[in-house]
């Protein structure tokens, strides 16, 4: 038996991982996969409540005990500074080095697509986003706050560990999944030391790969190519920052963010799933929030479990309810949150 911890966080997210449960559920059950998803109930409501995000000792409980942890989303407007969800989030992601940001950009139908004749072909690629160094390690300070002389730095952080072993997963990932190519991107005619590092490695790692093909795009030109010729891409693969820019245009290629699943992953360690959308407490507890992402991202813990039979079944499941419009409106169908994950959960059961 695998344990799975689930914290639905705040928002949308209780909404739209009770539909990700009803149908990692039903895999469970018809599948006989032997997982136990045990729900926690950190988030917003905790934290107020007791001033903890993730209580001490939680972490090398998940580290020990469970196989991975699928997370709803975090944020909160009684809470301005984020701060539960730096102690949730963050701190999983950087505790347990999950330092793969994993980003499937597939498109299911080419009328969720904002460009112009583009089909599914031509919109399927996944993004390989450094997870742990870059700007978002908070190396940095404030010299006079507040004065008219304030001094803020930020501090971008790449090691040759961390450089290299993102850029190793993407060929690994591209060698396994018959990808063609691998692009990186970076900003190395700016940032002359941090992303010359990028390059550096790049070039020396895919001496190794010599039959996937390899481009270099400076970002400005990527993100371009991404809108005129998104069918060049097979695996992207860059630092932090850029890459949370870049997962989010393409999430919007597929749909939106409601299409737009995630994984943080360590190989071989306990791992985080979470749907890259927001909290959005303006809809909570509306039925309004499309469940896609939250189903899909499910879909990508179970590949990552080894259970590639329910991913694929999950995934069927959606692309069927997709097929049919049978949908929420922010993707052109009538449904809430509730009865979208009903039908893509009957779906799933229906299915031989």
């Amino acid at each position: 038996m695998q344990k799975i911890a689930v914290i639905a966080g705040d928002g949308i997210g209780i909404d739209v991982t009770h539909e990700a449960l009803k149908v990692l559920r039903g895999a469970n059950e018809k599948l006989k996969l032997e997982l136990e998803f045990v729900e926690f109930e950190y988030g917003a409501e905790y934290f107020l409540k007791t001033g903890v995000g993730l209580p001490k000792g939680k972490m090398e409980e998940f580290r020990r005990d469970y196989a991975a942890i699928y997370l709803g989303a975090l944020g909160d407007p009684r809470i301005p500074d984020m701060r539960h969800g730096r102690e949730i989030l963050l701190a999983l992601r950087f505790d347990l080095d999950l330092y793969i940001n994993l980003r499937p950009v597939k498109l299911l139908d080419e009328r969720l697509c904002p460009l112009k004749n583009k089909t599914k072909a031509d919109v399927d690629f996944v993004v390989f986003r450094e997870n742990t160094e870059g700007p978002y390690v908070g190396a940095g300070g404030f010299l006079k706050k507040g004065t008219p002389d304030e001094v803020a730095t930020q501090e971008a952080i790449h090691t040759r560990k961390g450089v290299e072993r993102i850029i190793r997963a993407a060929f690994e990932y591209a060698r396994t999944h018959g990808r063609k190519r691998v692009t990186m991107s970076d900003k190395s005619n700016v940032l002359r030391y941090g992303h010359d590092l990028w390059q550096r490695v790049f070039a020396e790692v895919g001496a190794e790969y010599a039959e996937i093909e390899q481009d270099h795009y400076f970002v400005d030109a990527l993100v371009m190519k991404m809108v005129k010729s998104p069918e060049h891409f097979d695996v992207i693969v860059t630092e932090n920052m850029l890459g949370d820019i870049i997962t989010d245009l393409g999430a919007m290629l597929q749909g939106g963010l409601g299409m737009a699943g995630s994984g943080n992953i360590h190989p071989g360690r306990v791992s985080l799933f979470e749907p890259v959308h927001g909290s959005a407490p303006y809809m909570a507890g509306q039925n309004k929030a499309n469940p896609i992402a939250a189903i899909l991202t499910g879909a990508m813990l179970m590949d990552f479990l080894g259970k590639r039979e329910a991913a694929a079944a999950i995934e069927n499941a959606v692309q069927h309810a997709v097929d049919e419009n049978q949908v929420t409106a922010d993707i052109g169908g009538k449904l809430g949150t509730k009865e979208c994950g009903d039908y893509i959960a009957a779906r799933l059961a229906q299915n031989k």
